[in-house]
């Protein structure tokens, strides 16, 4: 397959010549050749989905590991850190996704067409992998919460009924699922922004003795050391804590991308959500950060890492402070989340592995949909390793929840180096045939800031494991789910690029950029944007 695709792009284009007209291929117009999906998702759904995915366990649980191993100003600071270099992953992926916006499109898809097809083979099969896990990364953690009540059933019972639920309302209509998706993360959004509020109060000294503040960063201290003593342990906290920040925030730009196939008016929508997401998630994972070292200090026990880990630092500050009732509320808020977030998992790795199936990397049956439009081969196949989350029933939470995110984290870095890479070439390839004024959709510092960010995702992934080769560290299980990734991806890659002898990348002037572009050209002229005529009507169209 890879061999005819090569072949039709080297025929399509005679002698190489800048002169030539543009190249095209069948085997890429998905705009054509596939149409079962179906565009049920409103930009609401859209940004809620990117935002629901992106706000789940790594903010509510994870953020609780790292203060406890980190401190408050590591927490802080990395948080700040992955915001940025989530914010160059969604501009590049807008700006794709915006202006080929087809059906049945998913990252691997322009991976293999602007880049690699052996790549695209690995990255897709990365990309279903971190989905897969974090599905059970998600169930987990919905388990670790649930302890927090202490119920008499079994945890594997709670753990089943949350991936019966995620799996029912992924393989319903995409409306249906679209609909979940953004009353759960509205949950999500205002269970944040009232503990906004409360930390707030806590630092004002509201039902405190005096203003609380800083006073968690002066006594334990904004810094743990981590790993060794003095600057270097703080360093070394820092780069952990930025390490395991990245949990928080995998395949959260992607979300929006693999959306957009089934999006109402995608020219319009995509950039809104896009350009809408980052502040957003700068808003809330900015403050909210900050918010937790005001209301649990580093050395607490319960958090996550320490010798309980039953309940969110959210639920713990609220414990702390004595306030009856709410730390109850704001668990089951929190559950909702995690619940939230798996169910953005599920739909995002069944769409790549539909996409991937499409076009031949993988078995064809995995394109099956039922009448709604919906690839429910693809969603039970991607729901199954989910499965694996009952290994709490002979381990902690804890330390499932912490193969999940290892495992889960290094597959999420290697996808954005893949698709920085990706946009890079995707954008040489507009200069050359003379069409980078024909994006719909443009962001700033590119390639420039592409550049930076791939070099510094290169140097996270390898470092990723530090800490497990500094002295009295060492364990295997932490080493194997910290690189398994890298050799698994790797493979994936040789295996396919021997065995269909494929080139090191497409040349440029061989990229498809033409390819569904006369399609989505209609579909936009098609669009017709609502005009609101009220300031109620506006507020709805913001937020829709």
């Amino acid at each position: 397959m890879t061999a005819r695709l090569e072949e039709k792009f080297s025929s399509s284009y005679d002698n190489g010549s800048a002169e030539q007209q543009p190249v095209q291929s069948n085997e890429y117009n998905l705009a054509a050749e596939h149409d079962q999906l179906e565009r049920g998702l409103k930009s609401r759904h859209i940004q809620f989905l990117a935002l629901g995915g992106a706000i789940g366990t790594g903010l509510f649980i994870g953020s609780g590991a790292i203060l406890h191993d980190t401190g408050p100003a590591p927490l802080f600071m990395a948080y700040i850190t992955m915001m940025i270099v989530v914010w160059c992953v969604m501009n590049v992926l807008a700006e794709m996704v915006t202006y080929l916006p087809m059906r049945g499109i998913t990252v691997p898809y322009f991976v293999g067409r602007f880049l690699d097809p052996s790549l695209a083979f690995a990255a897709g099969w990365n990309y279903w992998y971190a989905y897969a896990m974090l599905v059970g990364a998600e169930a987990t953690a919905a388990g670790i919460i649930i302890e927090y009540w202490k119920p008499p059933a079994g945890i594997w019972l709670w753990i089943l009924i949350v991936l019966i639920v995620t799996l029912g309302l992924n393989i319903i209509a995409v409306s249906v699922f679209g609909e979940a998706e953004f009353w759960f993360a509205s949950i999500k959004l205002i269970t944040i922004m009232g503990l906004i509020i409360l930390g707030i109060c806590v630092a004002a000294g509201v039902r405190q003795d005096g203003p609380r503040g800083f006073r968690y960063w002066n006594d334990p201290g904004a810094f743990a050391e981590y790993n060794a003593s003095g600057a270097t342990g703080h360093f070394l906290g820092y780069w952990h804590a930025v390490v395991a920040a990245g949990f928080a925030f995998i395949t959260s730009p992607e979300l929006i991308a693999i959306a957009a196939g089934e999006t109402v008016a995608p020219r319009r929508n995509i950039p809104k959500a896009a350009r809408r997401f980052i502040y957003r998630l700068a808003f809330f994972y900015g403050v909210t950060s900050l918010v937790i070292g005001f209301m649990v200090p580093y050395n607490d026990p319960r958090l996550l890492g320490g010798s309980d880990a039953s309940a969110s630092p959210f639920v713990i500050g609220i414990k702390n402070l004595g306030i009856t009732v709410l730390d109850h509320i704001i668990n089951a808020a929190v559950l909702t989340s995690a619940w939230s977030a798996g169910n953005s998992f599920l739909y995002s790795g069944s769409r790549v592995l539909y996409s991937m199936s499409l076009v031949g990397n993988a078995p064809k049956f995995l394109s099956r949909t039922n009448k709604q439009g919906v690839p429910w081969v693809a969603v039970l196949v991607t729901w199954a390793p989910g499965l694996l989350a009952f290994l709490n029933v002979s381990n902690t939470g804890a330390q499932v929840f912490n193969w999940f995110v290892n495992i889960s984290t290094i597959s999420g870095y290697i996808a954005w180096i893949v698709v920085l890479i990706t946009y890079i070439r995707f954008r040489k390839a507009m200069i050359f045939n003379r069409m980078l004024d024909a994006l719909p959709y443009k962001t700033i510092l590119q390639p420039y800031a592409s550049w930076f960010f791939l070099c510094f995702l290169i140097v996270l992934t390898i470092t990723n494991g530090f800490q497990i080769f500094i002295n009295g560290n060492w364990d295997y299980r932490n080493f194997i789910a910290a690189y398994i990734t890298l050799p698994i991806f790797l493979c994936l890659y040789l295996g396919h690029k021997i065995y269909f002898r494929t080139r090191w990348a497409i040349p440029i002037h061989e990229i498809d950029v033409i390819t569904g572009k006369e399609e989505m050209d209609r579909l936009e002229q098609m669009d017709e944007e609502r005009v609101p005529s009220n300031v109620f009507q506006r507020i709805w169209y913001w937020l829709a």
